[in-house]
Order: structure tokens, then sequence, then C-alpha cells
């Protein structure tokens, strides 16, 4: 297995190379100007965008803004100033050094505007995936067990319902009845905005006020999809032969559901899993706009208008870094949830 690991890491890094290559042509071939909007602001003058554009080599040929990218610029000279004379220019390490650069919109590092964001997008993606495995499994294993009675159609139905609304009105409607047709009617109500009360109240029961709309946000889409795969898979492991070989032996029920069959029914669901979890790295951009939650998604959106290519690139990035490392931790979850699998 660890061999196996050590191939996919390798095999891997072409794959991230490529991705950065088309994630930078992209940013730089889409006509955008990341200086844009100093232009109707009269405080900056025409000398100080051409210096901005030096500062960010934005004028370099792009071949060379690559390479800066890539492995850093401290080593290069350039006129910043327009004086003639090369200036030294060390802002930059590269992104293979762990210098992602300085976003151009804040002036920051982009690496702090990361740090300060992807903890906040972790916390409320990964509660909202737990919420979302343990209902899922519950649903799904209540639903198979009871094939057609009245509570199978009932999930059933509700799942559908729930599976064709988008996120969007998913939250507004959650923001509606939770936050104020509840404060109308004087009962307690959800907060609906930031992670925190704004008048400085930072507990624990508060954050978790906080979470709860966009956490159930985030679940309920999931929940109605991975449910009904869970269903199905279980209906069909149930019915194997295997699990009928199980209960002439005389096994319990419960040993039989939970120990053989959902062992089995399980691996697509972790496909699934293993597709979307990277992408709780990138945020729910719609859930932590509407609920000004202050993650990866809202920093996606605040980086489109104006551009800001180096966060955005290091946005992607990071989403494809995530996706070759959870793709190898899946393959080993495949390894051990059927003995069948073996790599070398």
């Amino acid at each position: 297995m660890g061999r196996y690991v050590i191939k996919r890491i390798i095999a891997g890094i072409p794959l991230l190379f490529i991705i950065c290559i088309i994630v930078f042509l992209s940013m730089k071939l889409s006509g955008s100007d990341p200086l844009g909007y100093l232009a109707n602001d009269p405080k900056v003058s025409q000398e100080d965008r051409f210096m901005l554009a030096a500062r960010f080599g934005l004028n370099d040929p792009i071949p060379q803004q690559f390479v800066h990218w890539l492995i850093g610029d401290d080593w290069f000279k350039r006129d910043i100033t327009g004086d003639g004379e090369p200036d030294e220019f060390g802002t930059q390490k590269g992104i293979l050094r762990g210098d992602f650069g300085d976003s151009i919109r804040t002036r920051k590092p982009v690496s702090e505007v990361i740090a300060t964001a992807l903890p906040n997008t972790l916390l409320l993606g990964l509660t909202s995936y737990i919420v979302t495995v343990i209902a899922s499994m519950a649903l799904g294993i209540f639903a198979a067990l009871r094939q057609y009675t009245w509570a199978d159609n009932f999930i059933t139905g509700i799942s559908f319902v729930t599976f064709s609304m988008p996120i969007f009105f998913i939250a507004l409607l959650s923001v509606q009845i939770f936050a104020v047709e509840a404060k109308k009617a004087g009962l307690p109500y959800l907060p609906v905005q930031g992670m925190y009360d704004v008048r400085g109240d930072r507990s624990l029961d508060e954050l978790i006020r906080h979470m709860i709309l966009p956490v159930f946000c985030l679940s309920a889409i999931s929940i109605a999809g991975y449910s009904r795969y869970i269903r199905a898979t279980m209906l069909e492991v149930i019915n194997s032969d295997y699990i009928r070989t199980a209960k002439s032996k005389g096994l319990g029920n419960r040993r039989i559901t939970y120990l053989h069959a959902l062992k089995n029914a399980s691996l697509p669901i972790v496909t699934l899993i293993g597709l979307d979890l990277p992408f709780v790295l990138a945020g729910a951009v719609v859930t932590e706009t509407i609920f000004s939650w202050p993650g990866m998604g809202r920093v996606f959106i605040q980086s489109l208008e104006p551009i800001d290519p180096p966060v955005i690139m290091i946005f992607v990035l990071i989403i494809a870094v995530a996706v070759v490392v959870t793709q190898i931790f899946i393959d080993m979850v495949y390894a051990w949830l059927d003995p069948r699998i073996h790599y070398s």
C-alpha cells in the first residue's frame, strides 16, 4: 500500500503542473485588467498605475510571469520606478517555496488571506459533511429496511423535493422561516449573518447558533441525494446470496445490517464523498455569501470583482491539490472496506 501511495503522489505532480499552466493561462488570457478598477479613481494617477503594474509584474511577457509565479522573482531585477535603472524586486519567492504573492485588491499576502478564510470554511464544510453522512446513512438504511412502506415513500418524496431545489432557494427560505417569521411571531430565532454576534459575544454557543442555518442549507441537498444512493445499494446488498447465507446461519439482523450489508453498500457513497469533499475547501459560495460567512467562498466572490488573479489562482490550485490527495485517501478506504481490493 505504501508503494502504491508513493506512486500516486509522484503521478500527481505532473497533473498539478498542467493544472498550474491551465489556471495561469486562463487568468492571463481572459482579457481582464486587474488594475482596471483604479481607472476612475481620481486619487490614482497614471504613474501610480504604472508603478503597481510593474510591482506585480503585469507588463512582463506571460511566460516570464508564469516562471516568476512558480519559482519566484526575488533573483530578478526590474525597473519599477521608471528611472531606467533596474531595481531589486523581492516580493515573491514563488508558490513552490510557499510564497503565493500579494493580493492585488487588498495588498495583503495571499497566504494571509487564505489562512484567515480557510479555517472558517473547514469548520462549516466539515460540520455539514458529518451531518450529511450521519443523516443520509440513517435515512437510507431506514428506508431500505422498510421498502415500499409509507415511511419509505415519505422519505422518497421529501428527498426528491429537496434535491430539486436550488441551494439559494433553500437558504432564502430558511432565513424567511427561522429568522424573519420566527422573530415576528415572538419565537426563538436564528442569526443569519457572520460567525458571531455583532455585539462581541464570541462564545461557543453563539458560534453554534450562527452555524445552524448554513449547515442545514449545505446538508439538505446532499442528504437527499446520498440517502437515495444508500437506499439503492442497501437494497441490492441485502438481497445478495451471502446475506441470505448469513441469515440462514442465524446471525442477528443488526449484525447482518451494520457489519455485513452496510460495509459493502458504503462503497458507492464513499466514491461520492471522495468527489465532493475537496470542494469543501472551495467553500459553499452561495451559502457563505447569503449568510456572510467569512470563508473561502466569500473570498472567491470578492476576488472576482475586481479580478484578483493571485487569489483566484491559489484558490483553484488548493482545490486541485485536495482532489489528488482525497482520491488517494479514498483508494485506501476502498481497500479497507473491500478486502478483495489490493494495490501494488
